[in-house]
């Protein structure tokens, strides 16, 4: 069913004359005014604690997002994507990572096939195969055991399963090596192949349509690679397919019996629970494998049943429209205090900006309303020390999550202790800022003059006021990250439902990749030159002059 515009509802125009009102409001005197806002504006869930008392919001703000999220039809649309329905729309498919991590009972049906069997039944073969890499009983051309593992994918057949192998490397294998390859500069495949040996080397190739551009050049040049040290008769011992195309994996070399399928209905973006995230189940093994789609599941749980009031996907979500929309927050900063979680912002990039970054509806009508944000960020305290000026004390106020464990992995203490130190400062800091008068205070303590503070007062005057939520666990473990993935997947969903994109298809991926192949054969010579534009020409014949 067509939503009707965004602006044009109720509940929105409500939130367009309540935030007229939160104009002027200085989380200062939100937190003064009410003591026990700390309490009153968290939840926790699957694992995880949000505290998101440091929004410039209150009590009716949350009532008004809540009642616009009813008015889009955010319940209906979460259990349509449970239930199997086609929700992505403009490719006639269901939307079901969900059933990735679902138990085997009760059983799915979708089109009268049992989604349930058939996820649990690649999880069996892939728990098989992985259990002989891990015990080396899988063993190469050679006869010597698997030490090092090459994924080679693109976006979400990278993103995700590199993310999740840093994020869990303590519970990793300790033989096992895992290299990554995504890009279609060579620089990236050259710089793998030379930590490796074809002995003892096992390639991974993921596309689902074993047709993706980038992965395939990248799986072609690694076979040839591999051809020149080894015998074509040993290319099945080293190289296996994530993919539905039996018939290109047979050419390729892979013996059927070793690709693992997923499906149309899980997304790029969506798909380290499935067969995508052999490499993990590899580095990991099945029993933390299980551990992650747990704590996924136990996350969709509580997305499926806790009120919209006090459910932590949708409040996220709708904090995040309600900086976005009427706090005009053109970016969202993501601050992952936990070195292993280094690669969580870009696997946010890409499930964020690729899903949500749309200007038309679901009925092709353009967007009345601003959608997502920029997503960026890096690790605490990195950041601290190279873009934080920007986010104290810029033009822009960007909204920051911080996340964090509360006990470490490590033994040393200390470290920890100042770790979250810093995070839990830099909340306070955006939250609190310092006025001009606590600034003079300061200057004056420390002797300076009247004029010397005067000058220096305005350059360390902070305007605080400037949102952030924090996201804790006790420790990082599959578990935890599970449902902490899980938690930004359901976010995404249900701000696509309020705008009513379709957060599942990315048209956007495509034009560029149509292009590039037209220029490719133009620079290898295959083809003659078109015209393009005098600065895409230009630009073609400097490339061709270089070879």
């Amino acid at each position: 069913m067509r939503q009707i515009a965004l602006s044009t509802t109720a509940s929105y125009q409500a939130l367009e004359t309540h935030a007229l009102e939160a104009e002027d409001w200085l989380l200062r005197d939100l937190f003064a005014i009410d003591p026990a806002r700390f309490p009153a504006f968290t939840v926790d869930a699957a694992g995880l604690f949000l505290d998101y008392s440091k929004n410039r919001l209150d009590a009716r703000t949350l009532e008004l997002l809540a009642d616009l999220a009813r008015e889009r039809g955010v319940e209906d649309q979460r259990d349509a994507m449970f239930a199997g329905e086609r929700i992505n729309l403009s490719e006639h498919r269901a939307v079901l990572h969900t059933a990735l991590r679902a138990p085997r009972e009760p059983a799915l049906m979708v089109d009268g096939q049992d989604v349930s069997a058939d996820v649990h039944g690649v999880l069996e073969r892939m728990r098989v195969f992985t259990d002989a890499v891990r015990a080396g009983i899988w063993l190469g051309h050679s006869g010597k055991p698997i030490t090092d593992i090459v994924n080679i994918g693109i976006g979400g057949s990278d993103l995700g399963p590199k993310m999740v192998c840093l994020a869990l490397r303590q519970y990793a294998h300790p033989r096992l090596k895992l290299h990554f390859v995504s890009n279609v500069d060579g620089h990236d495949l050259d710089a793998a192949l030379g930590k490796v040996h074809p002995e003892t080397t096992l390639f991974i190739i993921a596309s689902k349509t074993f047709t993706t551009t980038e992965t395939m050049m990248n799986a072609q040049s690694a076979r040839a690679w591999f051809l020149e040290r080894a015998g074509a008769d040993a290319l099945a011992k080293h190289f296996v397919a994530v993919s539905t195309n039996t018939e290109a994996i047979k050419t390729f070399g892979i013996d059927p019996a070793n690709m693992f399928p997923f499906w149309d209905w899980v997304g790029g973006r969506y798909s380290v629970w499935s067969a995508i995230g052999l490499s993990v189940m590899l580095a990991v093994g099945h029993g933390y494998f299980s551990d992650l789609l747990a704590g996924a599941h136990a996350l969709d749980l509580h997305f499926k049943e806790a009120p919209l009031e006090k459910n932590m996907p949708v409040l996220l979500a709708m904090i995040g429209f309600w900086n976005r929309q009427f706090l005009g927050c053109p970016s969202l900063s993501i601050a992952p205090y936990h070195q292993d979680l280094n690669r969580f912002p870009a696997y946010l990039q890409q499930l964020d900006m690729e899903s949500n970054g749309k200007c038309v509806t679901k009925g092709g009508q353009p967007v009345d309303t601003l959608t997502c944000p920029v997503i960026w960020g890096d690790c605490g305290t990195n950041g601290q020390h190279a873009y934080f000026q920007l986010l104290h004390q810029g033009t822009d106020v960007t909204p920051i999550d911080f996340i964090a464990a509360l006990r470490p992995g490590h033994e040393m203490g200390h470290h920890h202790a100042a770790l979250l130190a810093n995070c839990f400062a830099q909340s306070e800091a955006f939250m609190r800022g310092k006025t001009t008068a606590e600034v003079k205070q300061d200057l004056q303590g420390q002797g300076l003059t009247e004029a010397q503070i005067t000058d220096l007062a305005p350059h360390k005057t902070f305007p605080g006021n400037r949102p952030s939520n924090t996201i804790l666990m006790e420790y990082l473990t599959p578990y935890t990250l599970g449902a902490l993935i899980a938690l930004y997947e359901h976010k995404t969903f249900v701000q696509g439902v309020i705008w009513d994109v379709n957060s599942f298809d990315q048209w956007g991926v495509e034009l560029g990749k149509v292009l590039a192949k037209k220029i490719e054969a133009e620079l290898n010579g295959d083809a003659q030159p078109a015209q393009h534009d005098s600065s895409t020409n230009g630009l073609i014949a400097m490339a061709k002059a270089a070879v």
